[in-house]
């Protein structure tokens, strides 16, 4: 079958997609939310952080001049904490020039020379290289963008600020929990180059996936990732980052087509399938400089919430290895909780985004159906199916929305995208994104059983987060729950289908091209074979009941939220990401079914951590909002994560 063919089966099922669309803390360095009353400190930012590391008081008054002597005390605790033997030694004044400490640092810390632009600082004078030094490692800036005003004298906000930049300078780069930003901060500062960033990521994978703790998060690794990373450092000193992605592993789903590596959707029936294209969220990837360091196991063809399938096997919790990791995304759910890459992507038809985000402390991001494009994503159920970003902080997130957000033509659905994607959804990083909001407290979605009370109990305490964040808790209950939440999945009916479509457009490169082929083939996960067969066994999808189904439910639930959100003038909704934590391996596994609303509305969500239970198992909170309006999401889940700071690293993996 051809790409054409394959996306009028698309187009047919954009008709529901536009039924879907038709309508469209406070700082880490002021009060915690459990003292959120209490008076915020007028030091802010890096001043704030030196403070937090004593190289520094608040009783000082931020505008008053700092002494060179005092200077001496501040930067030298400075390089005491971040491990370093530099001492600081300005002669002493009672005040400090801009050009003088810029001399000082640049000295003591033996920066290379560096050019400068500022229009106030000639070539000739001799603390012009110090001045371009400090600023192209990002420890000095200028007053302005174009001025350093040279002779201004430095005051204890400024010294404080400086004294921060370097001991972030000094310290050794920290692999574990690193962000985007901090790994590029790191190589604009000649500390790291993307080959020794890739290298270091190898290692540790070898180090706990492979052995150790085993967590068995991974199918395939990038034999090219050494090669690809070095070459990207060339490009950057030659041409500059392409973006901020540029050099920044990156570990996809196996279910996202990777010209380059075997697309499995872990099953051992697809084991040496390479694909002729990637997938086209993984292509805009690469394009901005990404580097797709390896594939997430999974559950087998996305079918389960355990993340176990017959090529992968059995994925372990890395908070807990006696514990599920959560699906179907749960393989790359537990290598970025481990620390195996920056960021990640998974795929979401009911909750596989969003359970495994919850389950392994991260920032889940399930968007509006047709945000982004599902061309090259082996489909579950494309009614409900999207790919979106995995990350451990809303940051991350949200720099991989930006890049994955647009129109393709391969997907007609992405059409309705048009027009309703910013600039950037980066510029939503609001700290103060819920001062004034309105959250609908889902009331229904809150249950006191016994296995479900751990789970209620935390997002109950993250509501009094936001609420002293600023934002105002409504409770809502949602009319007629049980029926619109009661739906089942379309995965039920579409999958085999859509599944013949996508063997058919490998051609000749598939190894089979039929589910039912598959199933003859016996090499698939034997404890999904039943549901394979029961799916198989669709003869049309040209039913009453399917029909009924799409119309009913999609509208049903669409016009429910809709107006419950308008009654309420409600800025999003929330609830528990999943009803109970991660279950023992070999138990059952019950997330509840929260997470529909999303996809059977086509809204968007966000699953961000919410905290741990007394077991020491992560629970996330999730936020929904209207289609197309993920800037919403994000300025409200970066606020309560700025706010709280729930995500901590698994400490069975140090």
């Amino acid at each position: 079958m051809n790409k054409q063919l394959r996306w009028t089966r698309k187009a047919a099922f954009a008709i529901v997609t536009s039924v879907m669309l038709a309508t469209a803390p406070l700082s880490a360095f002021a009060a915690s939310p459990a003292s959120a009353t209490t008076a915020v400190s007028v030091y802010t930012g890096d001043a704030a952080k030196a403070i937090s590391l004593q190289f520094g008081s608040e009783s000082k008054a931020k505008n008053k001049l700092v002494t060179a002597s005092e200077l001496n005390t501040i930067f030298n605790k400075a390089a005491k904490a971040a491990g370093g033997t530099q001492s600081f030694k300005l002669k002493n004044s009672d005040s400090v020039t801009r050009k003088d400490a810029a001399t000082l640092i640049a000295g003591t810390l033996k920066l290379p020379a560096k050019p400068e632009s500022y229009k106030d600082v000639p070539d000739k004078e001799a603390y012009a290289s110090a001045v371009g030094a400090v600023s192209a490692f990002q420890i000095m800036t200028g007053s302005t963008e174009d001025r350093f005003n040279p002779s201004g004298k430095l005051t204890y906000e400024q010294a404080y600020a400086l004294a921060y930049r370097i001991y972030d300078y000094i310290k050794p780069f920290e692999l574990v929990e690193a962000t985007i930003s901090s790994i590029q901060k790191a190589v604009d500062q000649e500390k790291l180059t993307y080959e020794g960033l890739v290298q270091q990521y190898l290692d540790r994978i070898a180090k706990y996936d492979d052995q150790n703790a085993s967590i068995n998060a991974l199918i395939t690794i990038n034999p090219k990732a050494l090669e690809i990373a070095k070459e990207l450092d060339k490009e950057r000193k030659v041409k500059g980052k392409r973006s901020s992605l540029h050099g920044i592993p990156i570990i996809v789903k196996d279910n996202f087509d990777t010209s380059d590596m075997p697309t499995t959707a872990g099953c051992l029936c697809l084991k040496d399938s390479i694909p002729k294209e990637d997938a086209d969220q993984v292509a805009l990837l690469k394009k901005q400089g990404a580097i797709i360091l390896a594939k997430a196991n999974l559950h087998e063809f996305a079918f389960g919430i355990t993340t176990e399938s017959s090529l992968g096997g059995q994925t372990l919790n890395p908070y807990a290895l006696d514990h599920y990791p959560g699906g179907s995304s749960g393989g790359t759910g537990a290598s970025i909780a481990a620390n195996f890459a920056l960021a990640g992507l998974g795929t979401d038809t009911g909750g596989s985004i969003r359970i495994p985000s919850s389950f392994n402390s991260l920032v889940g991001i399930r968007p509006t159906v047709g945000l982004s494009s599902r061309d090259g994503i082996i489909p579950l159920a494309l009614t409900q199916d999207v790919g979106g970003p995995m990350a451990r902080t809303v940051t991350d997130a949200a720099i991989l929305l930006d890049a994955t957000a647009g129109y393709d033509k391969d997907d007609v659905a992405t059409a309705y995208a048009v027009g309703h994607i910013p600039s950037s959804y980066t510029n939503y990083l609001d700290v103060n994104g819920l001062k004034g909001a309105r959250i609908g407290v889902a009331v229904e979605l809150l249950p006191e059983t016994a296995a479900e009370k751990p789970v209620t109990d935390i997002v109950k305490a993250a509501i009094k987060d936001i609420e002293k964040l600023g934002g105002t808790a409504v409770p809502i209950e949602i009319p007629n729950i049980k029926t619109l939440l009661g739906y089942p999945s379309l995965s039920g009916y579409e999958f085999k289908f859509q599944l013949n479509d996508y063997l058919a457009e490998l051609g000749d490169r598939a190894p089979y091209h039929t589910l039912t082929e598959i199933i003859d083939s016996g090499q698939v996960l034997k404890s999904q074979l039943e549901s394979m067969k029961a799916r198989n066994a669709r003869t049309e999808l040209e039913t009453q009941e399917y029909k009924d189904i799409i119309l009913y439910r999609t509208k049903q639930n669409r016009d429910a939220m809709l107006k419950l959100m308008a009654d309420n003038n409600l800025d999003a909704i929330v609830y528990p990401s999943t009803s109970q934590t991660a279950a023992k391996i070999g138990e059952g596994q019950n997330a509840g079914v929260n997470n529909r609303l999303s996809a059977f509305t086509g809204f968007p969500a966000i699953s961000v951590p919410a905290g741990f239970t007394l077991e020491g198992l992560p629970v996330g909170i999730e936020f929904m909002a209207r289609s197309f309006d993920e800037p919403t999401l994000i300025k409200l889940a970066y606020a309560y994560e700025q706010g709280t700071h729930n995500r901590k690293a698994p400490a069975l993996l140090p």
